[in-house]
């Protein structure tokens, strides 16, 4: 069984942050990057809001510099996942992972990158155009639209946030609900109400998302009366939620009801000691990038202190 100091589980800013920090701490870390290496942001074409690249950047691409950062101060960037994970309760314990092609690892720190995927509507016409119009999230995409006309799908609080946000940029934001009503809360709900742009249509889902390339329109059906309706727009947002990804950690990691890993206070330190989190997977409020970045810079300095403490 291989022994190491740091093992990071995920890729993304925040995977690939935390492994920065870690290997110039001297800890040696080792990334196991999971199924989609570089995460989320290598869905999206076009990366405008993150610092330090002025003229924006190609999510992929970014993805593969930051890979290239933490691989010259010496992260061992493995592609493959970690399927099994046995986490240790006492403090200096030694925690166990093993990847899918039967390696066994244990480790002092365990870091936790999974990040959170993002719930589509399953159309084969929706996901063709994922990156040619269609976004599971208007803040990060909302302004390339800036003018044009667009749709958001989703009745919960994130919709319903995104879509007065967008309705801030665009001309006019078509937000199709599929029941009768918003879950929203009331406030939110109030602000979409109040806004001028936003054609608020219930009982309505997407049948399919035209366009050859980029999205060009929606066919919509009232699921109630069976009507069918064509809408042209430039660009569609989902904002049906996410799913954390955490199943690998169930029933030893505290959850919350959504499956988000809680972490302590500011920190990113779980229930587990010597076992940290960063970003989406224990972050359902913010989502951005920049804050994952963030999110795995703590993870990596929670790390390096907590075996201080151990010496």
């Amino acid at each position: 069984m291989e022994s190491i100091k740091t093992l990071i589980i995920g890729s993304g800013p925040a995977g690939y942050t935390a492994a920065i920090y870690a290997a110039r701490a001297d800890l040696k870390p080792v990334l196991y990057t999971g199924l989609e290496p570089g995460g989320q942001l290598t869905t999206t074409t076009e990366v405008d809001n993150f610092p330090g690249y002025p003229e924006g950047v190609d999510g992929p691409k970014m993805m593969v510099e930051l890979q290239q950062q933490a691989e010259r101060f010496g992260t061992d960037v493995r592609i493959g996942f970690i399927n099994k994970v046995e986490f240790s309760k006492k403090i200096g314990g030694m925690h166990k992972a093993y990847a899918e092609g039967g390696q066994e690892i244990e480790a002092q720190t365990i870091i936790i990158s999974t990040g959170a995927t993002a719930k589509y509507l399953g159309l084969p016409s929706e996901q063709r155009l994922r990156g040619g119009g269609v976004s599971a999230c208007a803040v990060c995409d909302g302004f390339f639209y800036k003018g044009q006309e667009v749709a958001i799908v989703g009745g919960g609080d994130t919709a319903a946030e995104e879509a007065t946000y967008l309705a801030n940029i665009c001309s006019k934001v078509t937000m199709l609900v599929r029941r009768d009503q918003m879950r929203a809360s009331k406030a939110m709900q109030h602000r979409v109400n109040q806004a001028s742009n936003i054609d608020l249509r219930y009982n309505s889902e997407i049948e399919e998302v035209l366009g050859e390339n980029v999205v060009e329109g929606i066919r919509i059906k009232n699921n109630q009366t069976g009507k069918q309706e064509k809408i042209p727009i430039t660009g569609l947002f989902i904002a049906i939620g996410h799913q954390p990804n955490t199943g690998l950690f169930k029933e030893q990691l505290d959850m919350d009801d959504a499956g988000y890993l809680i972490t302590e206070g500011k920190s990113t330190k779980t229930n587990v000691p010597g076992v940290f989190a960063s970003g989406d997977v224990q972050d359902k409020e913010y989502r951005q990038a920049v804050t994952a970045a963030g999110t795995g810079c703590m993870a990596a300095l929670d790390a390096e202190r907590y075996l201080q403490s151990l010496a």
